[in-house]
């Protein structure tokens, strides 16, 4: 049987069993226990025991839970709600300005959690609740939010840049350099589209109450300038990580850990919202989701090293790039083969098993890998929020139960499209994506 025979037998079974509903990391680990049996051999078999220690056995992945603990810290503190006010008083009295404010709170949230979840979450407690008080659709409120909050797995530091990273091994601090452009770009476009709808609907800074009206008054210089200084722990911290990071003086794990150690004190002295319950419970929080992302690391490990011992990345490699077709039509199908994923299997999951077989072609078709890690993580932004199983409209569904799946899934849509236009923007024009890491490192 040819090696691509078996990587499509591989494939279709991790896809079918992730979709019967078995955990992604136990479904990697069964289907690379079942292939080895078949496909390898009981000689091989103490690989797995030693594939397991190797995958994990990497300084770099520390980094992981450290900013997921640091995302955690700020995601149950008041500092979300801070950053929403800043906005607010800036962006408050534009067509649509809270949306606009709660796109821009989220770009700058995403700089210090890494997490899309976590950003869609702390940004919609504050964000939504005030929107709807002031007479904004459903979708325009519910929208923003969502796609906000997608901006957290590409705003540096990101944990799916991170693991892009180690998959593919390339420099985590190109990666997060050179998603600082895109990202700022994505916030650019999703508040002209706000802008955009609300002057559609016509309806964005009407008020329902005298108690609104109260709220959408002219804010003075002064106390937009005071705002700011809201925003300034956040831009100080983002220094701290991202300074010591481009500097050398720290790896994107000592990095990580610099964050943590900061955010924790910057909550408990600054925004003043921490107490031994709470700090308890992010802390098994943050275990849960730093142990299910490592899981997935570990069998996705797995499966990617058996499927290279059985030639699977390296033959389907060479047969697109033999074939006689231009290489734009390879990336196209490839950006569909990750959007159809998106559908289905969270980021962290479809970084971890594709990027190593993916890199070997993008490589051989003359692409940058650190260009195609931005680009894929823009696919993987596009699945958070397209259902039927995107994870950001679970997370606002949770926080406003009382506004219909429905209206949230035609709010995002639209961003959807903004994330294909910045696709084929960064496909057309690379330098956008390139330009500031080959500049800087």
């Amino acid at each position: 049987m040819g090696s691509l025979t078996l990587g499509v037998i591989i494939a279709i079974a991790s896809l079918a069993i992730i979709l019967a509903g078995m955990p992604i990391a136990f479904a990697l680990g069964f289907v690379t226990l079942v292939s080895m049996i078949l496909f390898v051999g009981p000689t091989q078999y103490e690989m797995f025991a030693e594939y397991t220690y190797d995958a994990l056995h990497d300084f770099a992945l520390l980094a992981i839970p450290l900013f997921i603990f640091m995302g955690a810290i700020f995601a149950r503190s008041k500092a979300s709600t801070s950053l929403f006010d800043a906005a607010y008083k800036w962006l408050g009295k534009l067509p649509g300005g809270l949306a606009i404010s709660s796109v821009i709170a989220s770009a700058i949230f995403s700089a210090i959690s890494g997490s899309s979840p976590a950003t869609a979450a702390a940004i919609g407690k504050a964000a939504i609740p005030e929107m709807k008080k002031r007479n904004y659709s459903n979708t325009i409120a519910t929208g923003a939010v969502v796609a906000g909050g997608t901006l957290g797995i590409l705003v540096p530091p990101s944990v799916v840049l991170i693991l892009y990273g180690i998959a593919v091994e390339v420099s985590i601090g190109k990666l997060f350099i050179a998603g600082i452009i895109p990202g700022l770009l994505l916030t650019t476009l999703f508040s002209v589209w706000i802008y955009i709808a609300t002057k559609l609907e016509n309806r964005g800074i009407q008020v329902s109450s005298a108690e609104g009206a109260e709220y959408v008054k002219n804010f003075s210089w002064t106390e937009r300038f005071r705002s700011l200084f809201q925003i300034i722990p956040f831009i100080l911290l983002l220094v701290a990580i991202l300074g010591a990071l481009y500097a050398g003086i720290a790896t994107p794990s000592e990095g990580a850990a610099i964050g943590a150690i900061l955010a924790l004190l910057m909550v408990i002295v600054i925004y003043r919202s921490m107490n031994w319950k709470k700090l308890i419970d992010i802390l098994l929080t943050s275990t849960r989701e730093s142990t299910m992302v490592l899981m997935i690391v570990v069998f996705s490990a797995l499966l990617g090293t058996l499927m290279s011992f059985l030639s699977i990345p390296q033959d389907l490699a060479n047969l697109i790039i033999g074939l006689d077709i231009s290489k734009w039509i390879v990336l196209v199908f490839i950006n569909l083969f990750l959007l159809m994923l998106g559908l289905f299997i969270p980021p962290a999951a479809i970084i971890l098993m594709t990027a190593p077989i993916l890199l070997p072609i993008i490589t051989g078709l003359g692409f940058d890998p650190i260009w195609f890690g931005i680009v894929m993580t823009i696919n993987m932004e596009a699945g958070l929020i397209t259902p039927p199983v995107g994870l950001n409209l679970f997370v606002v569904k949770g926080i406003v139960p009382d506004i219909p799946t429905g209206d949230i899934i035609k709010g995002s849509l639209p961003y959807v499209f903004l994330l294909l236009i910045a696709i084929a923007l960064f496909t057309i024009f690379p330098g956008v994506v390139t330009w500031l890491p080959d500049l800087l490192m």
